[in-house]
């Protein structure tokens, strides 16, 4: 066996890495991650250098995942300075550290693929991965965000798990938006309501366009609502470059979906989104100026109306927002996982990681008390 580790997403044949990962996903595509590395978005000198992991055999491939090394956390949505800060005071280097995850993107999706012919592939990864971080002095692998195939393949194994808590909204055969606005206490749906009659009162048009739809225009646009809305609030530029969106983005088919509004026929604001066949993924957000209830009329409301025209089952609108649940959006448990080379931490990070998934699912159980539905109108919180 050997484990062979790509420091371009360009090394592996293309329909090879469909074949373990798919196409439905977005951002794990080949193209996309391709796309991501010409776009100077995920290099070295971004923090992101590229280091995919494949264990082949004498027989062919046994097990893949996506990799790269990271000298630094941000862009990761699992947060991990504490960790990192421990690891200083102790005199240890935490970066580089290695990361299987969808980059900048804290999706649920495949981390890991296993043949299913190969026994035991799963525990001959882990161990190949794990020889080659204590060779090149790397302190841990984390996979982000997995789905439940990947944390299935890799139980029994000595990996912690974390556990995060994110708003997704579930589309329950709904026939239009007032059909999910039913669910609603009266008071809440009466909020919702007027929350989108203010952003017409304001003078306020927007418009939904896929794929090949979104001109040039649109995406040169929304790099710069991207960029200028970062700015605002961080001080600092966004983690993607003007590439990304004019270059990566209009050749990735029918996934990106693109919300404008537009005041006076000019465009003022946009919502970047990606879709697969079951799920809409809210990413990203611009606007050249602040408007009343504008952000969760094109965020929100309109992934939503989207999702029900189009019968996606998901709307999973990224990390964070409590101030989703009065929108319907549920609180839904996210998992990820972690190999961690330094035995003295490894006890410590399981002791925290243990009590933190007890926290989180009290904090869940306290979100999902908050939910703007009837009484009995939900059966099954998080459940489409």
């Amino acid at each position: 066996m050997q484990l062979e580790i790509h420091p371009s997403i360009g090394d592996i044949p293309e329909q090879e890495w469909q074949a373990w990962f798919g196409t439905d996903y977005p951002f794990l595509r080949h193209d996309f991650l391709l796309g991501l590395e010409q776009a100077d978005c995920t290099t070295r000198s971004a923090g992101w250098t590229p280091c995919h992991l494949v264990l082949r055999g004498s027989a062919g491939a046994i097990a893949a995942a996506p990799g790269f090394l990271k000298s630094h956390s941000y862009g990761e949505y699992v947060f991990d300075w504490a960790w990192a800060d421990a690891w200083q005071r102790a005199g240890l280097d935490y970066y580089p550290k290695l990361i299987s995850a969808a980059p900048f993107t804290p999706a649920t999706g495949p981390r890991v693929w296993c043949n299913p012919e190969v026994t035991g592939a799963a525990s001959l990864f882990l161990s190949a991965v794990e020889q080659f971080c204590r060779e090149q002095g790397i302190s841990g692998w984390h996979m982000l965000f997995a789905d439940d195939g990947s944390t299935d393949s890799l139980s029994g194994l000595e990996l912690v798990e974390r556990s995060t808590c994110q708003f997704h909204w579930f589309n329950r055969d709904y026939s239009s938006f007032d059909d999910f606005l039913g669910l609603f206490s009266s008071r809440k749906r009466k909020n919702v309501r007027r929350e989108r009659q203010r952003v017409a009162a304001q003078g306020l048009t927007l418009a939904t366009r896929t794929g090949t739809e979104i001109r040039s225009e649109d995406w040169s646009f929304f790099h710069h609502c991207y960029q200028t809305t970062y700015v605002k609030r961080s001080g600092h530029g966004g983690y993607l470059s003007r590439e990304f969106f004019t270059d990566l983005c209009p050749r990735l088919g029918a996934a990106p979906v693109m919300v404008t509004a537009e005041l006076d026929r000019r465009p003022v604001a946009a919502a970047l989104f990606f879709q697969s066949a079951s799920t809409l993924y809210g990413r990203y957000w611009g606007c050249l100026r602040e408007y009343d209830g504008l952000h969760f009329e094109a965020c929100y409301y309109q992934g939503i109306e989207y999702c029900i025209a189009n019968k996606l089952a998901r709307l999973d609108p990224g990390a964070q927002g409590e101030h989703k649940i009065q929108r319907g959006f549920e609180p839904t448990i996210t998992r990820s996982l972690h190999w961690v080379a330094e035995s003295g931490f490894r006890k410590a990070i399981e002791d925290f990681c243990s009590r933190e998934r007890s926290q989180v699912q009290a904090y869940r159980d306290d979100a999902a008390s908050l939910l703007p539905f009837r009484e009995g109108a939900v059966p099954a919180i998080g459940v489409a």
